[in-house]
């Protein structure tokens, strides 16, 4: 009854073979799509892709598949996809040459043989990236479509999610289809590949493919096609329930023991007994393969067993006997040229069998293979299995070389990760580590700059501390640990602590031109500016222009005119040029960090000065080049997304973002600072949890003063619109005396945060004024709060051009804001704020309008007022802002206003007017502060009142209200 796994008739999943058959018809009209395929292990997923590869391939299709493997902490870059290259460069040699000599990069991974030269454009992240979305573009055409497997992605390393990701995202015309497969039952809940899945899973070309476990049907079809013949009700009952549906638990249950009374009950047992059959020749190949993971290379399979020396394999043909054996009991099977697990699970349940012996005795094998001959294996593999053998030197050295090889194909989180190795054996082993070509100081910065470019800022300033601590650093070298000590303290927005370690750098540097005395005078200059310190940053930077210009420092050139721009910020046009040139200069000189801080400021410059159209594009270039350069949170990169969030949210799109905190191994930082920009659409939606969710990012507030603006300001509004306006008061007075203890006590951002407290103020002076309560105190909070936002408008330093035109915006609102709280009935200030938010704010100015519109009204401007109303109401409803479109219905309602789509209710017998009146008496309102709400005089409303009693039959206003909640007449007006 045993059987191979593909000599098993193909059963059942007509649905799913179906989908991806219609996916492939897709990508042969030239309209790619990526197909998620996750289901539980065993369920079938290779075996699915497999026939639906036979198929395709059948009917002209291209088929390559890539695996991904586990190997723990030490990560292969780009492995699926460098084996999937490898196969489409067998298939179509020219088309994948063609590439290379255009993508000099993608010769990394294309396995053609050409080798990529070093240090310029070809170890850019971005053009490798696209060389392969232009290779697998070259192969494919609508007569040969291109099916692109990509399996067990949930061991994937954090640049091939990124490749991925990438690869997505160009998706447009292509005749590709891409499919991958990935164990759900592995993903826990904070599984790298499991934020991945959920942003691709929005992306409009991809489609999720359920795979269920068999039915009852299904499964008695497979079990008998796995029998021969069909099975005894009790017996199909019995692996129905120990399988629950899995179809490899169900065919090794099966061939383990269908043949006599008891099935093994556990899939321990069922997998022991599978391997138990194997004679000692093949049983110790099975080990060793174990050791690889579910697939290893055959070469380095032959070449471990050989080193291993076991006495089982020693005879000539020993090998190949116990590979045929292997293979025959359906342990091994041949997968696109590699040997391989029949499944992932029977792999790991042969390593955990391994005893602690048993376990060094097969990773030694390997490394005495790779030593013999390290072209049978790469330096990634080496160093894993040094690390588990134990060998310490050996892994110490591998974990290096690993970390250069991932270094040069633009991996940060792999980097990182062997550097890490490096560090923790550097004292266990102190002899190799004196043979490294950097001391340890070196090695510390070098892990310290990955940290930083795959985001996690904090870390790198803890390893580049450690650098300026490690013993044995020569003196002459702790200027220049101090300088990246500065520069990664800025990372982290700790700017009085990067001064500090700037100034030490820059007073122990001897007064010559040097590399090192301009990165130190071009990273003081940057600490002086984020200081507000403009003139001695100025200065320092133009000095390390000159310096950095002598001696050939290009990367220090582009650091310091990026400040020069940042400093020069009242001459817009000299500032964006400068920015410009500063870009340049650090791409070419591959200067990664600078780059995206010019990409920020760039994007920032834009949107400061109102272009929002720039911004954006520079914002989504910038984010672009982050993800391409494997820099997608880091510190500026943070930035870029936070900006970008704003940029959406001010030009109207209020759309949940797809992209960002979502992606993989995302610092936890950066999704807060992400979160708190979301805020902005979050309140204009009106979601419910807006309050509560900047409650949470509070304990961020001390690492970034933004933070506390962002995430604060947004509760204020949020607080404001639920009808909380003390709430919305003193949570914004708490986030201003946060941003004055770190910030300059007149902080640009105050004037927002000034107008949104006189908002929440003219709220409540609203509410005092119809209950007839005093209003000395919000008046005099009216005053002081327009007084603060005047003077902070005032104050602005002259070389930065005073405040650009979403300051001048907020402070015409604060102003409007404070007439509404006065009580001033012009509309005059709503009408200047309306015109200040035209340079693109799109919810702001429409909510000015609603306020402009509610000011005309009481001014008597019919006309005007529903001419302001029906303009926010469009905006509203085209925005999804969806609490302003029902504060203006209101007002609509309530003023009896001619704008198109909204009528006023009506209640059985009575007027709309009469029942919103009614309602209003029924909170408790007396005839004037009925008249107030409604735009009407209080004899208008007596005159409503005295028809209401009429109609309902009642005495007095207590017994109208109480028929109308009886007859269910009375509909509250908010």
């Amino acid at each position: 009854m045993a059987r191979g796994p593909m000599s098993t008739p193909f059963v059942a999943r007509a649905a799913q073979v179906a989908r991806l058959a219609e996916a492939l018809g897709r990508a042969r009209a030239g309209t790619p799509s990526l197909v998620l395929l996750g289901a539980d292990a065993g369920v079938g997923k290779t075996r699915l892709v497999r026939e639906v590869a036979a198929r395709a391939a059948a009917e002209g299709a291209r088929v390559v598949t890539g695996h991904c493997v586990d190997l723990g902490e030490i990560g292969l870059p780009y492995l699926p996809f460098a084996e999937a290259l490898g196969a489409l460069h067998a298939l179509d040699p020219d088309a994948v040459r063609a590439v290379v000599a255009s993508r000099p990069a993608l010769a990394r991974l294309a396995g053609d043989g050409t080798v990529a030269p070093p240090g310029d454009d070809a170890a850019d992240r971005l053009q490798l990236f696209e060389g392969v979305v232009e290779a697998l573009t070259g192969c494919a055409s609508a007569e040969h479509p291109l099916l692109l497997v990509l399996e067990d992605v949930h061991w994937a390393d954090a640049s091939s999610r990124d490749l991925l990701r990438f690869l997505v995202s160009r998706l447009t015309v292509q005749h590709v289809l891409v499919v991958v497969t990935y164990r759900t039952d592995d993903l826990h809940r904070r599984h790298p590949w499991r934020p991945v899945a959920a942003e691709l899973a929005r992306h409009p070309r991809t489609e999720r493919l359920p795979l269920d476990p068999f039915t009852d049907d299904e499964l008695r079809a497979f079990a008998t096609a796995v029998a021969g013949e069909p099975l005894p009700d009790p017996l199909l009952r019995r692996v129905r329930e120990r399988a629950e549906g899995n179809a490899y638990f169900t065919e090794e249950l099966l061939e383990a023991g269908a043949d006599g009374d008891e099935l093994p009950w556990s899939l321990g047992d069922v997998l022991r007994t599978r391997v138990e059959q194997l004679e000692p020749g093949p049983l110790r190949l099975v080990q060793l393969a174990s050791a690889a993971g579910r697939r290893v290379d055959e070469p380095l399979l032959r070449a471990a067993a050989r080193a291993d020396g076991d006495a089982a394999l020693r005879e000539p043909g020993a090998v190949d006997r116990a590979l045929r054996d292997a293979v025959a009991q359906h342990v091994l099977v041949v997968e696109d040229g590699r040997i391989a697990f029949r499944h992932a699970l029977l792999a790991e349940a042969v390593y955990t069998d391994l005893l602690p012996g048993e376990l060094s005795g097969v990773h030694r094998a390997y490394l005495r293979a790779l030593d013999a001959d390290p072209g049978v294996g790469t330096a990634a593999q080496r160093a894993a299995h040094a690390v588990r053998a134990p060998d310490l030197p050996v892994a110490l050295r591998a974990s290096w070389d690993a970390a250069l090889q991932a270094h040069r194909v633009l991996a940060p989180t792999e980097e990182l990760r062997h550097l890490e190795v490096v560090l923790r054996l550097w004292d266990a082993v102190p002899d190799e580590a004196a043979g490294l070509p950097e001391d340890r100081a070196r090695v510390l910065l070098r892990a310290a700059g990955a940290a930083s470019r795959s985001g996690a800022p904090d870390r790198a300033v803890q390893l580049a501390r450690s650098a300026l601590e490690a013993p044995g650093t020569p003196p002459d070298e702790l200027p220049a640990v101090r300088t990246a000590l500065a520069r990664h303290l800025l990372g982290v927005d700790d700017v009085p602590a990067a001064l500090a370690e700037a100034t030490r750098a820059v007073a122990d540097l001897p007064d010559a031109p040097t590399p090192e005395r301009a990165w130190a005078l071009a990273t003081y200059a940057r600490a002086a500016v984020n200081a507000g310190r403009e003139d001695e940053a100025e200065q320092l930077a133009a000095r390390a222009v000159e310096i950095a210009r002598a001696v050939g420092a290009a990367a220090a050139e582009s650091d310091a005119m990026a400040t020069l721009a940042v400093a020069e910020r009242l001459d817009h046009a000299l500032s964006t040029r400068l920015l410009a040139e500063a870009l340049e200069r650090a791409v070419g000189a591959d200067d990664r960090a600078t780059e995206l801080r010019i990409r920020y400021n760039l994007a920032s410059a834009h949107y400061d000065v109102g272009d929002l159209d720039r911004a954006a594009a520079a914002s989504r270039a910038g984010l672009d080049r982050a993800r391409a350069l494997g820099m997608a949170w880091a510190p500026h990169a943070v930035d870029l997304h936070a900006l970008d969030a704003t940029i959406r949210y001010t030009r109207g799109d209020l759309s949940p973002r797809v992209t960002g905190p979502a992606d993989d191994d995302v610092p936890e930082f950066g999704a807060a600072l992400v979160a708190a920009a979301d805020l902005w659409a979050a309140v204009a939606r009106g979601d419910a949890d807006v309050v509560e969710r900047a409650r949470a990012l509070e304990r961020w507030w001390d690492r970034d003063p933004l933070v506390a603006l962002l995430a604060g300001g947004n509760a204020v509004d949020a607080l404001t619109w639920q009808g909380r306006p003390a709430e919305a008061r003193a949570l914004l007075d708490r986030v201003d005396a946060h941003m004055r203890s770190v910030w300059p006590e007149m902080y640009t951002g105050g004037i927002r945060m000034s107008a949104l407290a006189l908002a929440a103020v003219a709220d409540e002076a609203a509410a005092r004024r119809l209950a007839g309560a005093p209003l000395d105190d919000l008046l005099a909070d009216a005053d002081a709060r327009l007084d603060r936002a005047e003077r902070t408008a005032q104050g602005r330093r002259p070389r930065s051009g005073g405040i650009g035109p979403e300051g001048r915006a907020w402070l015409a609102r604060a102003r409007a804001e404070h007439a509404r709280a006065v009580g001033s009935a012009d509309p005059a200030p709503w009408g200047v704020t309306v015109a200040e938010f035209g340079y693109g704010h799109a919810y702001e100015q429409a909510r000015s309008r609603w306020r402009w519109a509610e000011a005309l009204l009481r001014a008597g401007d019919r006309a005007g007022a529903s001419e302001q109303a029906a303009a926010a109401l469009a905006a509203a409803d085209g925005m999804g802002a969806a609490p302003l479109a029902s504060a203006v219905r209101d007002l609509v309602r309530r003023g009896r206003l001619d704008v198109a789509g909204v009528r006023g209710g009506t209640a059985d017998v009575l007027t709309a007017r009469e029942a919103e009146v009614l309602a209003l008496v029924a909170q408790g309102l007396s005839n004037r502060q009925i008249g107030e709400r409604l735009f009407i005089s209080g004899k208008t409303v007596s005159v409503h009142v005295s028809n209401v009693l009429a109609k309902l039959g009642a005495s007095g206003r207590t017994e109208a209200v109480t028929v109308a909640h009886r007859r269910g007449l009375l509909t509250p007006t908010p």
